[in-house]
């Protein structure tokens, strides 16, 4: 079970918005905690005592994110987060093939599609209205006699609206072409249980904060015989692949939080917890007249779920929302730092304007959906009633 969640969570308040950044989890507070208050300093780098100890403390943790993912430790490269690891894989593999385009969805993280068109051409990849890639498309691609291609970039599953992709597939149809493939896997690792060396994806990204890990902490994972280029210089760091010293207190909570997750049964419990308190958040969200979900409902990583709201923009609703207690997202551009809508939701034919994201963590209880449940049609109808909120 995992440990009592009242002092992580804020007064009164229902958190919605995991799949921007879940709560720290308790074991990696303290692990860091007891880190921090130890006041362990050594360069990892180093042979003496003190530098020995630095190095243990972020080779157990590398070995308790390798655990986690059913790969071997030395695959995985510690990096500053899911956005540098994407960046780094997406110019290794530039680098590799200097000049070839890369295949990249619309519906890709903007981490992963900005990286990929400074790096180069990038061939865009069809999607259906569920946000899910088509492999055809991908096919006909990869068989272009006169294309040669540097990487193919493929989410594991949507951010925004939770759809699953067929990474088997795409991972099988990019080795039969000889093509490298990056996942971004930050939107279901620690969600769904993976086993990295059965898919045998060529690189794999992911983040800590995604799943209970401190922020400013990610890896890389590195299919074993693929060359990688370092993205970051300036040393001879994680084995030669990432420059810099280590953030070791941040590896030291990642590890933590995975090796938490690692516990026989927790993966599972939670995942059957999320899915079902976010098909009650659908259910008494699809209850309000004109609500109607988003992407893939059935296969689809259990903790996001996202709808459209009719008749008012969710920019309002978001805020409605707040007032009452409740986080929640939106693909809207006027909700969160972002200059334009959601290219997510555009590539899919839907207005993002209207799109409203639930996500639900391990912190996550029945409260949250209740909560939920008692406000979210009020805010609506009151925001239709008053007409102003529909433009």
């Amino acid at each position: 079970m995992s440990p009592d969640t009242r002092a992580s969570r804020p007064f009164n308040r229902h958190y919605l918005d995991h799949a921007s950044t879940s709560l720290l989890r308790p074991e990696a507070a303290l692990a860091m905690r007891s880190w921090l208050e130890e006041a362990r300093s050594g360069d990892p780098a180093r042979v003496h005592a003190e530098g020995r100890v630095v190095r243990d403390a972020i080779e157990q943790a590398r070995d308790a994110v390798a655990s986690l993912l059913k790969t071997t430790a030395n695959r995985v490269v510690f990096t500053s987060g899911g956005t540098e690891a994407a960046n780094a894989a997406i110019f290794a593999a530039g680098a590799a093939r200097p000049g070839a385009p890369m295949i990249c969805a619309d519906v890709e993280h903007s981490c992963v599609r900005e990286a990929a068109e400074r790096a180069g051409t990038v061939e865009t990849l069809r999607v259906d209205q569920y946000g899910r890639v088509d492999i055809d498309h991908l096919a006909f691609l990869l068989a272009s006699p006169d294309r040669s291609w540097a990487l193919v970039n493929c989410q594991w599953a949507n951010h925004e609206v939770a759809t699953l992709q067929p990474v088997a597939e795409v991972v099988a149809l990019c080795r039969s072409s000889g093509v490298p493939v990056h996942l971004d896997g930050s939107a279901v690792i620690g969600h769904l249980p993976v086993r990295l060396d059965e898919l045998g994806a060529d690189l794999v990204s992911l983040s800590a904060h995604k799943f209970g890990g401190p922020p400013g902490i990610g890896a890389l994972v590195v299919r074993r015989g693929v060359r990688l280029e370092p993205f970051v210089r300036g040393g001879a760091q994680e084995r030669a692949r990432r420059g810099g010293f280590e953030n070791v207190i941040g590896i030291v909570g990642f590890g933590a939080a995975a090796e938490a997750l690692a516990e026989p049964g927790r993966l599972g419990e939670e995942c059957s917890t999320a899915l079902g308190l976010s098909e009650s958040l659908l259910k008494a969200a699809t209850s309000v007249e004109s609500v109607v979900p988003l992407g893939d409902i059935v296969r689809r990583v259990p903790h996001i779920v996202n709808v459209a709201v009719g008749g008012v923009l969710a920019e309002a609703v978001l805020l409605g929302l707040d007032r009452s207690g409740i986080a929640a997202h939106s693909g809207s551009a006027c909700s969160s730092e972002s200059i334009e809508s959601s290219p997510v939701l555009t590539a899919m034919g839907v207005d993002p304007d209207r799109s409203l994201r639930l996500s639900v963590g391990w912190s996550s209880s029945q409260s949250d959906v209740d909560a939920f449940a008692d406000t979210f049609g009020p805010v609506v109808e009151s925001l239709r009633a008053l007409g102003g909120q529909s433009a």
